[in-house]
């Protein structure tokens, strides 16, 4: 089973991710965890480049050229064999995330995202998406809380980028069934009992 997490940067999806491998493994299951961009010797060369803020000029056609070449090295490398080896693969980010972040944030024509995405991703569609969604301005605070943490370039984008980005996760949202709107202001134990049991009702645990 193929299982991703989406939202906007700080809604807390890296830890649902971790949870949700806990609970998957007492029932016996085998879990890949992977994240994007990265997960191979060279997605995560490929994130480098893309996170480092040295590389403000980096134009919005090159970033999500970028960033779909290291989910396509990442698709074929790992999530395709984990998948025929039967594992839970669970990735913390994946191609709605370029729907978003490029299609909405950067406002690339969606059709064009769309055609980059299907040549990246190829059969690879998860069976579930959780979209961990808070506001922007909860968002902005959390970031500020974590003052001590080094931001990366994308991290460093404007509230206006991120409402955009958000907008966009909605509109995949209402098109896609396989996307569950999760209330990110929730406590971690809240988000997590209610991510279980999707899973477990996508499942028949």
């Amino acid at each position: 089973m193929f299982i991703t997490f989406e939202g906007i940067d700080f809604c807390g999806k890296s830890t649902q991710v971790k949870l949700l491998k806990e609970y998957l493994e007492r029932k016996g299951k085998t879990v890949k965890i992977i994240r994007e961009p990265g997960g191979t010797e060279i997605s995560e060369k490929i994130r480098e480049i893309l996170l480092d803020k040295k590389h403000l000029n980096l134009t919005i056609e090159t970033e999500i050229l970028l960033f779909s070449a290291s989910r396509a090295q990442l698709v074929r490398e790992v999530i395709q064999p984990y998948l025929e080896k039967d594992y839970y693969v669970l990735s913390d980010r994946f191609h709605d995330s370029t729907t978003a972040y490029q299609g909405f944030g950067r406002e690339i024509p969606l059709a064009f995202v769309k055609q980059i995405n299907n040549l990246a991703i190829g059969n690879a569609v998860p069976d579930l998406t959780f979209f961990i969604d808070i506001p922007t301005d909860e968002a902005e605070r959390r970031k500020n809380k974590n003052s001590l943490v080094e931001l990366d370039r994308i991290e460093i984008s404007k509230n206006d980028f991120y409402e955009r980005v958000r907008k966009g996760y909605f509109y995949l949202a209402e098109k896609e069934k396989r996307i569950i709107v999760v209330n990110g202001l929730h406590d971690i134990s809240t988000i997590n009992n209610e991510i279980i049991t999707e899973v477990e009702k996508f499942e028949k645990f």
